[in-house]
């Protein structure tokens, strides 16, 4: 998977380590089916292990590539309270501060991704849809420390990123499943259990899914 340009993201050191309906978009003469909002379920045979039993929400997919940041993967010992102290933000909300976070993918790892419900203006914000936005500026973890930030988030360092034609390539090969957003899966579902709970969602059982499966 290639690395795709971003806004420029927030500076965090691991301790370790729109709508929901479709848009189109064009790759030459192409006509290509846009992925954005929606989760990309890793199947059976994917081949890297930086993407084994994923689930990765595609933040952005046009003619130009692809972005989307992996929701189930918490970093092994490393909570939100580390993050405020390394950027030197004071934090009242302790709930907060026992958030975990994600590994996000393996592009800019250092580089810091907030999933969010749209709420208040941030200074590098994209809304992906009416339900959903990406923010990468500081404000917003400031916002959640104090209380006064989105009451669902899913923070996430690094991201995945796909080259022109390569999401495409990929899908053709049954290397990804794609499911609609559901903001369960995002917000409320252990991590552990998220993989599970995207393959379900479109009723397919765990035990029947194939390698050689389409898109839902």
């Amino acid at each position: 998977m290639d690395p795709s340009p971003v806004q420029e993201g927030l500076d965090v050191k691991p301790q370790n380590t729109q709508h929901d309906s479709l848009q189109l978009s064009r790759i030459g003469d192409m006509e290509v089916t846009s992925l954005a909002n929606r989760f990309l379920i890793a199947m059976p045979g994917m081949g890297d292990p930086n993407f084994e039993r994923t689930v990765t929400y595609v933040c952005s997919h046009d003619q130009e590539g692809a972005m989307g940041i992996v929701v189930n993967r918490p970093v092994e010992g490393l909570l939100l309270e580390e993050v405020f102290t390394q950027l030197e933000i004071t934090a009242s909300n302790q709930e907060a501060g026992n958030w975990a976070i994600c590994q996000g993918g393996p592009v800019q790892t250092e580089r810091g991704f907030v999933l969010h419900q749209p709420m208040s203006s941030w200074d590098h914000s994209t809304q992906i849809s009416e339900e959903m936005e990406v923010t990468t500026s500081c404000d917003i973890l400031r916002a959640i420390a104090s209380g006064s930030g989105p009451p669902h988030a899913l923070v996430a360092l690094g991201y995945a990123g796909w080259g022109a034609g390569q999401l495409e390539q990929e899908l053709a090969e049954n290397v990804w499943l794609d499911v609609p957003f559901n903001s369960r899966l995002l917000f409320d579902v252990p991590f552990e259990k998220r993989w599970k709970f995207a393959v379900e969602s479109i009723g397919i059982r765990v035990g029947n899914l194939s390698p050689r499966a389409g898109n839902a």
